[in-house]
């Protein structure tokens, strides 16, 4: 199967998950183990990585050689702020400069705003941070992000949080076509399959939290979102029957036993 590359790097799972949400650290790094992933997202305003030397941090059970920690702005509402943010995670980090970009428009709906983003992005990438960035699935402010200098571009699936999957494969799809970095679905997966459409729409990967953290048993369903990005990836691969109005027959007529007289 082929690696998804970002910032240089290989990976071979598609999935990304959150480290928000959990009851405890132990469920967090289980639930890390049974995804398969070799990323994690941390909000630097939510999780203790270092800031608070009082707290339990969540480097004490994820190890940054095998897992890639993806700072992210989680929780920021103007440019400045993210762009803060995103200083701070790199002093946290010795100096890596991978981070995940979001600029909220409002504390209920969750949606981006795509004018602050674009902002932060274009401060960003003239300070040399990598960004992977959240956005609305609008292809337009996709590409445009795209051309600033972001190494990954991530539109939502639906809100964050509300587990309604992808409500415009349309879109998702056009920006997949027009895109030459990686497209990887950000918020609103619910369930397995939901992972898995993303995949066969041709996304580079899935990020997820809430599907996984807020399951009745995270650790299976975060084996399940595995299965479900893999199987969506090959499925995708493999390419798909095109679709018909009439059934067609699986056995071919020619060269069929006929009834003995």
């Amino acid at each position: 199967m082929k690696k998804l590359v970002l910032n240089g790097k290989e990976y071979s799972s598609r999935l990304i998950i959150g480290t928000g949400k959990y009851k405890d650290f132990g469920e967090t790094k289980l639930a890390v183990e049974a995804s398969g992933t070799e990323m994690v997202t941390v909000a630097i305003r939510r999780m203790n990585i270092g800031q608070d030397k009082k707290s339990p941090n969540l480097l004490e059970i994820l190890d940054p050689k095998k897992i890639t920690i993806l700072p992210n702005t989680a929780g920021c509402y103007t440019s400045e702020d993210a762009v803060r943010t995103c200083r701070i995670a790199e002093e946290l980090l010795n100096g890596e400069k991978l981070v995940k970009l979001e600029v909220l428009s409002d504390s209920k709906t969750l949606y981006p705003d795509v004018v602050q983003t674009i902002k932060a992005a274009e401060m960003l990438v003239k300070e040399g941070f990598k960004i992977m960035v959240y956005t609305s699935d609008d292809p337009i402010v996709a590409k445009e992000l795209e051309n600033i200098g972001c190494i990954s571009v991530m539109p939502l699936a639906s809100p964050i949080g509300s587990g309604l999957g992808i409500q415009n494969k349309f879109k998702i799809s056009e920006i997949v076509e027009n895109a030459s970095v990686p497209i990887i679905v950000d918020a609103g997966v619910g369930t397995a399959s939901d992972a898995s459409i993303a995949m066969e729409i041709g996304c580079d990967g899935v990020l997820m939290n809430t599907a996984i953290a807020c399951a009745d048993d995270p650790i299976l369903m975060a084996s399940a979102m595995k299965n479900a990005v893999k199987a969506g990836y090959d499925a995708y691969n493999a390419g798909r029957i095109p679709k018909k109005e009439l059934g067609e027959a699986s056995s071919p007529e020619e060269g069929k036993i006929t009834d003995v007289k």
